[in-house]
């Protein structure tokens, strides 16, 4: 009965050191991976500066199509061809390129953007970006330029466009580059600058993290 009740014990013993040994060899279990989502911002570099730009998603088409055209180097060295203190300064013209002055705000892809004019949401302001296109009478539904595109250099001064022309975007840094811009020397006629102010855009990304601490802002 002694041999017996040793047995057992040893038994016992075996047991739990194999299931020890099991247990040690177990993997442990996975952490959950932390992940953060990538976004699609614009780069406008000029020598007065950069901006960075946030397309809303609010305004699919237009997101749509302005990253397409900044994708295959569409407005790199178009230039801001009107400037406006006070109003806003306007850019993307491919018209600009060329040495010809006077045909300078009359350009584009060869199409227009369908309207999304959302003023509830989306309204003139400072820092805004919105679609320039040709005026009523020859559109009536404010289809906006394929390419055409200003930056409101005052709120005050683009408040009347609410409605009237869609706002896509938004400059998240760099808006003292539009007050240095907008206060060049131009042509009164017609509000070009005397000395061409080309840009060059890219698109570029950052997580959302990124977004909130760089530019203080947060994305949807």
């Amino acid at each position: 009965m002694k041999q017996l009740f040793y047995l057992i014990i040893a038994s016992t013993c075996l047991l739990a050191s194999c299931k020890e040994e099991k247990d040690d060899n177990q993997p442990l279990p996975q952490q959950p991976v932390q992940t953060d989502t990538v976004e699609k911002i614009i780069e406008i570099k000029t020598t007065f500066g950069t901006m960075y730009m946030w397309l809303y998603k609010e305004t699919p088409l237009h997101r749509t199509n302005f990253l397409g055209l900044a994708d295959t180097n569409y407005f790199d060295n178009t230039t801001f061809h009107r400037i406006i203190s006070g109003f806003m300064i306007q850019g993307g013209d491919p018209n600009s390129k060329d040495a010809n002055p006077n045909n300078d705000g009359q350009g584009g892809p060869g199409y227009t953007v369908p309207a999304e004019i959302n003023t509830a949401k989306l309204k003139h302001a400072r820092g805004e970006v919105a679609a320039a296109r040709l005026g009523n009478a020859q559109n009536p539904t404010k289809a906006s330029s394929g390419s055409q595109f200003y930056i409101c250099h005052s709120t005050s001064g683009t408040q009347s466009l609410n409605g009237e022309y869609t706002v896509f975007g938004k400059i998240l840094k760099g808006i003292e580059v539009v007050d240095s811009i907008v206060v060049q020397p131009k042509n009164t006629t017609n509000n070009r600058p005397l000395t061409d102010i080309k840009m060059d855009v890219n698109v570029i990304q950052k997580t959302r993290a990124q977004i909130r601490a760089e530019f203080n802002f947060q994305p949807n």
